[in-house]
């Protein structure tokens, strides 16, 4: 016993894990410490409009990483052995990046200056544009697939630690509601940048190698996959912005109340994927049985803490949104207690996903994307209008079970019992 506790820590993997788990705790706990203080002082109506305008950076977002945080992951994760191709990789990416951020922000610009939706808001959109350059430089796709989850750690860290330093400082009025999204950017940049200039020093890459062919390819070829990341992206995005427009922001700052308590577990849930989905990748294609194996094992023990953790939140709804807001408590509890079974079924439709992906069923997963976002975004806009909140809510439950049904039947002839 005492050996298999020993093995168990000194494990690669599982150091990983806890190095790992360090950093995105501390990126899920960084909300829990600023979101009272913003409500506070700038009110749950100005909290729902900020959430709408870094919803909005984060949905843009997309259209900057273009699939590298699946494509390019997988690529590196695959060749963390083969430096020429680890280059090529890194400075065709990073070139891409750069084309569609410009292309990006001029589009985003023009948008906020000229249609009418933003006007009111103009200054609190536009100081949220700071969060695209940050997501440009960020090189944790590549730390992702070589597995370097220290560094991930670190920029993590600091990031959060910037931006806690911005609002606890700077943010003192009910009207600073509108530089909240500039401090979450400014960490971004500084962090992302700083990490960036480690991998290119460690790896001694160098844009000077750059191949017009290859960035053109990339372009090409990470388009089906982008595309169906802007449904998820979406999905992940678009119930509160559609809550601003059809409803008001005092409803969306509820909503974003409840969505916060709930995203520390989506968010978990997705980061974990960030972590386990390249030791996925590598294990397929070196031992199926071996990769069926360190799925089940992680993933198992994740749906069960999810599991526990989502039961504590039912019994104890009121308490934690008594956290962030002393106003309508017992109506934000009610849609927290209907809001846990979103995070559940994540934690068995996010496992199925690593799989699709892993076994390069790239096709079948756009398709599933896109027809759910459609089904989802569709059943919102019908739903909402009659029974608010509620309707998202119930919305979003049925579609990411709709979705665990999806995946299980593309997946079922891969995952046999001599597999698993």
């Amino acid at each position: 016993m005492k050996e298999k506790i020993i093995a168990l820590l000194t494990n690669k993997q599982n150091s990983n894990l806890v190095i790992y788990g360090m950093g995105q705790g501390f990126n899920l706990i960084t909300p829990l410490l600023v979101i009272p203080y913003i409500i506070s002082i700038c009110g749950v109506e100005n909290y729902g409009k900020a959430s709408i305008g870094m919803a909005i950076s984060f949905f843009i977002m997309v259209f900057i990483d273009y699939g590298s945080d699946i494509i390019g992951v997988k690529e590196v994760a695959v060749n963390r052995e083969n430096t020429i191709a680890l280059e090529q990789t890194f400075i065709t990416t990073f070139t891409a990046k750069l084309i569609l951020l410009l292309a990006v922000l001029i589009c985003t610009a023009s948008v906020f200056y000229f249609v009418p939706f933003f006007n009111t808001e103009k200054p609190l959109f536009f100081l949220g544009l700071p969060i695209l350059v940050g997501q440009f430089l960020n090189p944790t796709w590549f730390l992702q697939g070589v597995e370097d989850f220290k560094w991930i750690t670190i920029l993590t860290i600091f990031s959060k630690l910037i931006y806690l330093f911005g609002i606890f400082f700077f943010i003192h009025d009910k009207g600073d509601y509108i530089f909240i999204n500039l401090w979450w950017g400014i960490g971004t940049i500084t962090a992302n940048a700083i990490a960036l200039l480690y991998v290119m020093r460690k790896h001694q890459f160098t844009f000077a190698n750059t191949q017009k062919e290859d960035v053109v390819s990339l372009l090409k070829g990470n388009f089906s996959i982008f595309f169906s990341q802007i449904f998820v992206s979406l999905q992940m995005y678009a119930p509160i912005m559609l809550i601003g427009f059809f409803g008001n922001n005092l409803m969306a700052g509820q909503f974003k109340i409840v969505e916060q308590i709930i995203v520390v577990f989506k968010t978990y849930i997705l980061l974990f994927f960030n972590f386990v989905y390249p030791r996925v990748c590598y294990l397929l294609e070196q031992n199926l049985r071996d990769a069926m194996s360190f799925w089940k094992t992680y993933n198992g023990a994740n749906l069960l803490f999810i599991a526990l953790s989502m039961a504590a939140i039912y019994v104890f709804s009121e308490e934690a949104v008594l956290y962030f807001s002393k106003t309508e408590v017992h109506e934000i509890s009610e849609l927290l207690q209907l809001a846990v079974l979103i995070p559940l079924a994540m934690g068995i439709s996010i496992p199925l996903k690593q799989l699709l992906l892993g076994f390069n069923q790239q096709k079948r997963y756009v398709t599933i994307t896109m027809t759910m976002v459609f089904v989802n975004l569709a059943a919102m806009i019908i739903l909402l209008p009659s029974y608010g909140i509620y309707g998202v809510l119930l919305t979003l439950i049925l579609t990411e079970a709709a979705t665990v049904v999806l995946y299980y039947v593309n997946l079922r002839r891969r995952i046999t019992p001599q597999t698993v």
